[in-house]
């Protein structure tokens, strides 16, 4: 242990002040890259349709990404634990800019929707290493101000996504929007080839193993599962015989996957991440989070059109001003966790956005724009208290050669959080509209209303109203759940290991929060 304690704290040493500045800088632009390959297709689908065809297929620009992305986080994160960061991330940049090229160069619309499956391969590389040398660089102190930066990068770059995409459909091409993905991924790999120094691994005399066999199940699984999921109720009913051979197909799946980690000599997903109650308390609580993100993120600015009657740019503005508090919030939670601890801090900020959520169905109808934009500028401050507090507490509880697993895996879980809630808010949705409209409308139906340019009548509106009232009512459950499964399963005070100047992996424990 003292060989290894004294080999990683070489990670910040060896790579300095200046050095690791410019790794931060690399860290927030492959950041922004993920983020913005999340949305930044979804404006330019029109054009990307009108040039290859394949509008039955075209949410798999999606879903395709969403799946190659989650899927491989729990892979990335036991390859950083095994190899290091560095060459992950670099392997990863690498695959997610030869994506971009290949999306660029795509012909037809299955060929984009394979390479945009490579993208993902690559950008589930880019979110869980980026996660994981924010906390290797700095001590636990200095840990909120970076991961802060990077929720801030995250949260612009996803918001910004379709307009940029929109703009570059417009006035250039939309294969820009991959192309731009070159020169900036470029020089953030430069910057980490360049500045970022790890020390060498320690050398144990056996031979490091990679559970192979566990990433082909679960990316077996999650395929099949998202699939379902995506699909249901779109190209098929929920309990049509394709909708249910994939449901039982994935739960049969999920056995393998159990059954393959369990013999496992080094598992993918090990069984520590739920046998911890810290780990798993925040997974159940960050998987929640994602789920209850997919109101607002996605129903929000039909909602301000179809019933506020806002523009397009005006619809997004009500958005995006979560984006202005979430990582203020965010960067100012050290001072909360430091007096009442991980926790208290989340829960403070959790319960707080479900009573937020829970308000949202009270708004007078049809309502002002501020109202609902007032609503997300709270609900963005109560949910960076939130998640700060509890991916620097989980990566504060483990040491280096756990902390690549530790943090894929509350990512992943957080990401199938939202894979899971687009699914199941999409189907309450439909199923409001469809009962206010007689069975005549759903959510694509009303956008397409939306963008001929002329305003919904007043059952149109009421039925929009409803539908995501009934969306955010599941939000704030979701909330709830999260609050529950850290009171219920979290530790009063997460066990953390104490920090020396920079990088630290000591096994001494002090029982509570810095």
């Amino acid at each position: 242990m003292g060989g290894t304690r004294h080999a990683l704290r070489g990670t910040a040493r060896r790579t300095g002040t200046e050095g690791r500045a410019a790794v931060v800088a690399a860290l927030m632009l492959a950041m922004a890259l993920a983020a913005l390959d999340s949305t930044v297709v979804a404006t330019a689908v029109p054009q990307i349709v009108g040039d290859l065809g394949g509008f039955s297929v075209f949410s798999w620009l999606f879903s395709g990404y969403l799946l190659a992305v989650t899927v491989t986080l729990p892979l990335y994160g036991k390859l950083s634990d095994t190899f290091g960061r560095k060459p992950v991330l670099v392997a990863g940049a690498a695959v997610f800019l030869l994506g971009s090229l290949l999306c660029a160069l795509a012909w037809d619309m299955g060929s984009l929707i394979a390479f945009r499956i490579v993208q993902g391969l690559g950008g589930g590389a880019l979110q869980g290493t980026v996660q994981t040398l924010a906390a290797d660089l700095y001590p636990l102190k200095e840990r909120p101000r970076i991961q802060a930066r990077l929720s801030t990068v995250w949260a612009v770059s996803a918001v910004a996504g379709p307009g940029l995409g929109g703009v570059l459909a417009a006035y250039a091409d939309w294969r820009w929007i991959f192309l731009v993905n070159l020169p900036v991924g470029a020089v953030a790999l430069w910057l980490v080839v360049r500045h970022l120094h790890e020390p060498p691994r320690p050398v144990t005399g056996t031979r490091a193993r990679v559970d192979w066999a566990g990433a082909l199940a679960v990316f077996a699984c999650g395929g099949v599962l998202l699939t379902a999921l995506v699909q249901g109720g779109v190209a098929w009913p929920w309990l049509s015989a394709p909708s249910l051979a994939l449901f039982g197909t994935g739960l049969a799946l999920v056995a393998v996957v159990v059954l393959v980690e369990r013999r496992a000599a080094e598992p993918l997903i090990p069984g520590w991440v739920w046998r911890r109650p810290t780990i798993a308390a925040v997974n159940l609580a960050l998987g929640a989070l994602g789920l209850l993100m997919v109101a607002p993120a996605v129903f929000l600015p039909t909602y301000a059109q179809a019933v506020l009657g806002l523009a397009p740019v005006a619809a997004g503005f009500v958005l995006s001003v979560w984006t202005l508090s979430w990582p203020v919030s965010a960067a100012l939670s050290q001072h909360v966790y430091r007096r009442i601890g991980f926790r208290h801090t989340a829960m403070l900020g959790i319960g707080t956005a479900a009573l937020i959520l829970l308000a949202f169905p009270f708004l007078p109808y049809p309502g002002r724009a501020w109202q609902p934009a007032l609503l997300m500028l709270l609900l963005g401050a109560a949910l960076g208290l939130f998640q700060l507090p509890l991916i620097v507490g989980v990566q504060s509880t483990v040491g280096w050669s756990e902390r690549g697993t530790a943090t894929a895996s509350v990512l992943f879980c957080r990401q199938t959080g939202q894979t899971v809630g687009a699914a199941l808010f999409g189907a309450v949705a439909n199923g409001v509209l469809a009962s206010r409209l007689g069975g005549a409308g759903d959510l694509d139906s009303v956008t397409r209303a939306l963008d001929a340019g002329t305003a919904a009548p007043e059952p149109t509106r009421r039925a929009v109203a409803d539908a995501v009232h009934a969306v955010y009512l599941g939000a704030s459950a979701a909330a709830a759940l999260a609050f529950l499964a850290l009171l219920l399963l979290a530790p009063r005070r997460f066990p953390v290991l104490t920090d020396g100047p920079a990088l630290t992996d000591g096994p001494a424990l002090k029982d509570g929060s810095p």
